[in-house]
């Protein structure tokens, strides 16, 4: 069944309005910090990993959990993890108790760059969304988008 004018109209603003966003939060980041979505995405993640035992398991996630948790491939994810390993922001780390399996470890260096560039890219949202919204209409985006994440299987962020 076709798309009714109305909501014709709604799917192609939300495009719209996705594609310019993701690329405005992208171009702040890189322009700022050098990031991209993908690096910042990634330096929360491993910023917000819960240790295992001790502080050398904090700010750690194995490669597999991390694919996941950033809805990448693990074949981009490794790309990217290279990128990142390249300019000291990760650390590939084998695990102790799965010999095939790795940790992306946060370095020194890319919390630095996360705890510099977070003030901007929470700046960049505010602008761009939760100032532009009525607090009513940002929670029926986030339940929406919940819904949304819901019927595809997918744990939000």
């Amino acid at each position: 069944e076709w798309l009714d004018e109305e909501q014709q109209r709604y799917w192609r603003a939300w495009l719209a309005a996705n594609t310019l966003l993701l690329d405005a939060f992208s171009r702040d980041l890189q322009e700022s910090h050098g990031l991209t979505m993908a690096d910042y995405e990634i330096l929360v993640r491993l910023s917000e990993a819960p240790g295992c035992g001790g502080d050398d398991s904090a700010r750690r996630m194995r490669m597999s959990d991390l694919a996941e948790a950033t809805l990448s491939s693990r074949s981009r994810l490794s790309h990217q993890i290279d990128r990142m390993e390249r300019a000291g922001y990760v650390q590939r780390v084998p695990c102790t108790d799965d010999k095939r399996g790795y940790f992306a470890v946060l370095t020194d260096a890319g919390w630095s760059t996360l705890v510099s560039a977070a003030p901007c890219h929470v700046s960049s949202v505010r602008e761009r969304i939760v100032d532009v919204l009525t607090p009513e209409e940002f929670a029926a985006l986030g339940k929406a988008s919940k819904r949304l994440l819901d019927h595809l299987g997918a744990e939000p962020a």
